[in-house]
């Protein structure tokens, strides 16, 4: 499969649009204008991980973490990161990089976190996208409305909360009268015709817009279509940072040593009162310093995150927020996970390529 191809379908899970801003996403290294048979998942881009795509065969990487964050002034090859570099284009692997659009993503990282947690009644923590809905409304022949339908829902229209394939028809008569240089699918030249037709209405995202007519047109019989589309003053796909759930009652140092367990860490950072009762648990991988507020807001128990900051903690013992640190490394769930999550998305596709979950741990940590 063409590595275009992969990236687009990797980006109807991980849209490039939830991304926070600023964030250094999408190509880092080599082309994808190439053919890709297997595909390495990594959290972190090292040295040991390019040799592990080597050692796989393996043309293309999907990295959590961008290896090139902040702008290079030049690829020097005697550096650490211009070595990676050029490593990668001597052996013709190119590097992805999946970062806050894949925490965000329905699913993605902080999803993973939560269900590895067992949280119940997950929601957002911090929204930080949404989209405006639009409608579809097309104007078909009874003949072909079936497949129509199943067009569009192949194009992701209809669907809405737990629904999929949601529409709405209504049967009426379609009148038209090919003039002269017309192909008529029905119908003959300089004569009115009467048609049954019937009238399909979906709704969409934005973002499948342009997939959604491509469907649309495709799946039309008439050389002329006759649709409207406008935008609804509703929002719906809510993306945002963090999760927020609840767990059995247990308390602090109970819960301490189930986040141990559960995320298969060997210790845990925690702040406040060991006895205290913990229900309401809020999550988010990496570095979630800037969230014990929205944690506290949403009500939240324990926020649980890594990398917390000696005063950062200190704050959220003032509001009565307690923290579980097991580390930024948990977030090498996103291997595995996005391993399985593209083989299923994938399952259906031709020359389909394999994705590989690195076995190499970069957590640069040990315990003396």
């Amino acid at each position: 499969m063409n590595g275009h191809r992969v990236i687009e379908l990797f980006e109807r899970w991980a849209k490039p649009t939830l991304a926070m801003e600023g964030d250094p996403i999408g190509l880092h290294i080599g082309t994808l204008n190439k053919e890709i048979s297997r595909v390495l998942v990594t959290l972190d881009v090292t040295p040991a991980v390019i040799q592990e795509a080597i050692d796989n065969h393996c043309e293309l990487i999907i990295a959590h973490h961008p290896p090139i964050f902040r702008k290079l002034k030049a690829v020097d090859t005697s550096t650490p990161v211009g070595a990676m570099i050029e490593k990668c284009i001597k052996h013709d692997i190119a590097v992805y990089a999946a970062h806050t659009n894949l925490d965000i993503a329905a699913g993605g990282v902080n999803d993973m976190l939560a269900q590895a947690l067992e949280l119940e009644d997950i929601e957002i923590l911090t929204e930080t996208y949404s989209e405006r809905v639009m409608k579809l409304a097309v104007f078909i022949p009874e003949t072909h409305a079936d497949a129509m339908r199943q067009a569009l829902a192949g194009a992701g229209a209809g669907e809405i909360g737990d629904y999929e394939h949601v529409s709405y028809s209504m049967k009426g008569q379609g009148r038209f009268r090919p003039a002269e240089g017309a192909d008529p699918f029905i119908g003959e030249i300089g004569k009115l015709e009467l048609v049954d037709e019937e009238k399909i209405e979906v709704v969409f995202p934005t973002s499948k817009k342009a997939r959604v007519v491509k469907a649309m047109l495709n799946a039309h019989p008439y050389e002329e279509v006759a649709y409207d589309i406008y935008t609804l003053d509703i929002e719906a796909n809510e993306h945002g940072l963090g999760r927020i759930g609840r767990v059995h009652d247990m308390n602090l140092e109970q819960f301490a040593s189930y986040v141990k367990q559960k995320l298969g860490v060997p210790f845990v950072r925690v702040t406040g009162d060991f006895s205290k009762s913990v229900t309401k648990i809020a999550v988010i991988g990496g570095d979630g310093n800037k969230y014990i507020y929205d944690a506290k807001r949403a009500g939240a128990d324990v926020l649980v995150t890594g990398d917390m900051y000696f005063h950062t903690a200190q704050d959220a013992e003032t509001i009565g927020l307690s923290i579980v640190d097991p580390g930024h490394h948990v977030e090498a769930i996103m291997k595995q996970g996005t391993v399985d999550y593209m083989t299923e998305l994938l399952k259906n596709e031709k020359k389909a390529p394999e994705f590989i979950a690195s076995t190499i741990s970069t957590e640069p940590f040990k315990l003396v």
